[in-house]
């Protein structure tokens, strides 16, 4: 009687309605990672080995790789934060128009990164919208070849393709963030004579940990994934880790050398995220 009256207690509802999303996780998440960690670990023959991660490590490109897609992570993250912070803040401040911001900051969620890559190709090529504006102003007399491998604009290029195209995420995040915080804190603040920065600082920020450290987890992530920008806008000009792993895949037909290298990205992602955990610790009363 005591268990029939246990199982009456127990509300199996929620368990019941995580079923689907943890079976598709495991399908489509779970299962490929446990199979791409095999396929790093062994051979062909299916004997175990490190001589794929060795391989890796003695591949010319590989620290060109790692320092680049380390670059543009120093340089995306931060430049994309402070324009989100910004842009969220511009949205909730309640201006005449500000609503019509959230769809603008918007738009580019709605473009792959690929698509993305081409667009900006457009603006930076021989022939594109900004060699075209420069010679219309006189400012040049023949193209600028922005995307030339001997230069740095690849670098800058890609930099500015992703920070156009993924800011949104940010953005959305920090926007959500800061409407569930009550006015009543901020409002509380300028009472005592907090000015506009102070409140920012010692209000808002630390009751908006909590979404800078989604968003910076989540926009991390998708910074060592980087793919389709990269390739559409620098080619083989620029080596990150993940075009590696496509390279050994497709070009040279190695999936056990792909998958040590997505293995890569899994490990440092995790590594960023604990990073992230650690520092920016969320208290039991931001959690609320």
């Amino acid at each position: 009687m005591k268990a029939i009256v246990r199982l009456k207690r127990l509300n199996l509802e929620p368990y019941l309605l995580l079923i689907p999303s943890t079976v598709f996780l495991l399908l489509f998440f779970g299962y490929p990672m446990v199979r791409a960690f095999g396929m790093a670990f062994q051979t062909k023959e299916g004997q175990w080995t490190l001589s794929y991660f060795q391989r890796m490590v003695n591949d010319a490109i590989f620290w060109k790789a790692i320092r680049t897609t380390l670059l543009l992570i120093v340089t995306i993250i931060p430049l994309q934060f402070l324009l989100a912070l910004a842009m969220a803040l511009l949205v909730t401040a309640k201006l005449r128009g500000s609503g019509m911001l959230v769809y603008i900051y918007s738009i580019p969620l709605a473009i792959s990164d690929l698509a993305a890559g081409i667009v900006w190709f457009s603006i930076f090529t021989e022939h594109g919208y900004l060699n075209s504006l420069l010679n219309s102003l006189g400012l040049l007399q023949k193209p600028f070849i922005f995307l030339s491998y001997q230069t740095s604009w690849p670098i800058v290029a890609v930099v500015l393709a992703e920070v156009w195209r993924a800011t949104s995420i940010v953005f959305v995040i920090l926007v959500a963030g800061l409407q569930a915080i009550p006015p009543a804190y901020t409002e509380a603040a300028e009472v005592f004579g907090a000015s506009w920065f102070e409140r920012l600082r010692r209000v808002i920020l630390p009751m908006l940990r909590p979404s800078i450290q989604v968003a910076l987890i989540l926009r991390t992530i998708y910074a060592f994934q980087v793919f389709g920008v990269v390739q559409a806008l620098a080619g083989d000009a620029v080596h990150v880790v993940i075009a590696e792993a496509y390279r050994w895949h497709h070009v040279y037909r190695s999936p056990n050398m792909a998958a040590v290298y997505a293995a890569l990205v899994l490990v440092l992602s995790l590594a960023a995220t604990w990073v992230y955990m650690r520092t920016l610790k969320v208290g039991e009363e931001l959690r609320m």
